[in-house]
């Protein structure tokens, strides 16, 4: 095992896990033993791997970011690079969602479920604790005036604190890496000689938490094994069932996204090998699915990125940890998917005008969406009060939730990687 590549050890973890979780799903459903052994043993064994990742998200965006400004030394450049990463993000993320609501208005999944289905999914929505916290937090979604205002942080300290709270109504990390990118900006029109030691302490900072990156990544094959089992183990064969058509539906469009419109860019715009480039991400992809997390995924997301493909290392470090948050694609589509097939489910019939909006508002969700499990449900919520559909029906998706968090975790994870060899190529080219 010590001679097998890392990405290869996460594979086998991956795959043991999952298959040993339904296995377990398929022999022991209901078990009470089971139940307590994956609440009480594998989601805690799997916790402590994301917690060795979470803990170290600050100091790497903060010090990617800032590193990543101030090398540039070029405040135009920051802007074009800048403006560059909201282009792409607009453009892929609005392909993403046109995807989805294509192919939910195609199918209707909503509407092939049968009646007996269709109560037996309604009775799981009353007294339901996690619909309620959904609901709450979408009732308290921010005006678009104050998303704005909340990029400037008051106190960059209390968005640290806070950042991984769901309760906390402030920018998080947006607004730290609003920080971080003025902080770069002021060490790199500063005199170099009165903060290069300032670089140099945030560089070993930088170069301390790779480190610890690498010290958590050994734990990665078990906790990715833990996680993948307390998820299929717990998932129920009859909810996937019922919902068969809209899982497949989200599933494809994430894989007509991915292996399409990236392949795509990689061929014609990029002049990368699509096959080369999915290749070379392995280690990302396996990661991004276990984790659910693109916060989590981001450690693994730059060292792939610049080691492996050979994105520039400040451009890496700027456009992916930016991307980790603001670059959502994989999730827009998703969000846009989900609305529209509950307005089915529910008999609500939209407008052409109406499923516009639902597009614009899935693509400006995607950018706000948090880069951590199910960070996406309340502005779910948030679209369908938008366009009139019961905000309870949330609680019909959870029990495939978690599958679709895994699955378009990725897209958003290849989505960022993409954008940087984007960014690198186009930079490289005006070098020449």
């Amino acid at each position: 095992m010590k001679k097998l590549p890392l990405h290869t050890k996460i594979f086998i973890g991956l795959f043991a896990g999952l298959a040993l979780g339904i296995l377990t799903n398929f022999f022991f459903s209901g078990n009470e033993n089971v139940t307590w052994f994956a609440a009480n043993i594998a989601q805690p064994a799997g916790q402590i791997f994301l917690r060795m990742i979470f803990m170290i998200i600050v100091p790497l965006i903060f010090t990617a970011i800032a590193l990543g400004v101030a090398d540039f030394r070029d405040v135009k450049k920051i802007g074009r690079i800048g403006g560059r990463v909201l282009l792409f993000t607009f453009f892929i993320t609005t392909i993403s969602v046109l995807i989805g609501i294509f192919l939910v208005d195609l199918f209707r999944p909503g509407a092939g479920i049968s009646e007996e289905s269709r109560t037996a999914l309604m009775q799981t929505l009353p007294n339901n604790q996690a619909v309620s916290g959904i609901i709450t937090s979408a009732h308290e979604a921010k005006s678009f005036v104050q998303i704005i205002l909340d990029l400037i942080p008051r106190n960059p300290f209390q968005e640290i604190v806070f950042y991984l709270d769901p309760n906390y109504r402030g920018g998080g990390l947006l607004a730290l890496m609003f920080f971080a990118l003025i902080f770069g900006l002021g060490m790199a029109v500063a005199d170099y000689e009165k903060v290069e030691p300032l670089i140099k302490t945030l560089q070993g900072v930088y170069e301390v938490v790779m480190k610890m990156i690498d010290f958590a990544m050994k734990l990665a094959p078990y906790g990715v094994a833990a996680l993948i089992f307390s998820t299929a183990s717990q998932l129920g064969f009859k909810i996937i069932l019922v919902l068969l058509n809209y899982v497949l539906i989200v599933l494809g469009a994430l894989l007509i996204h991915f292996f399409f419109t990236y392949g795509a860019i990689l061929k014609y715009v990029i002049k990368r090998s699509p096959v080369e480039f999915f290749k070379g991400i392995g280690e990302v992809i396996i990661t991004a699915f276990s984790t659910s997390s693109s916060n989590a995924t981001l450690p693994t997301s730059i060292r792939v990125t610049h080691e492996k493909l050979k994105v520039d290392k400040d451009i890496t470090n700027f456009v992916l940890t930016v991307g980790s948050t603001a670059n959502q694609n994989g999730t827009a589509l998703y969000e846009g998917i989900t609305v529209l097939f509950l307005a089915q489910f529910f008999g609500v019939d939209l407008t052409i005008t109406q499923q516009l909006i639902v597009v614009f508002l899935a693509i400006l969700a995607g950018v706000g969406t948090a880069g951590v499990p199910g960070g996406s449900l309340p502005l779910v919520v948030m679209v369908m009060q938008t366009i009139g559909v019961p905000a309870e029906g949330i609680g019909i998706i959870l029990g495939v939730d978690r599958l679709l968090d895994m699955s378009r975790t990725v897209v958003n994870v290849s989505g960022d990687i993409v954008l940087a060899c984007w960014v690198d190529a186009t930079e490289k080219k005006k070098l020449q």
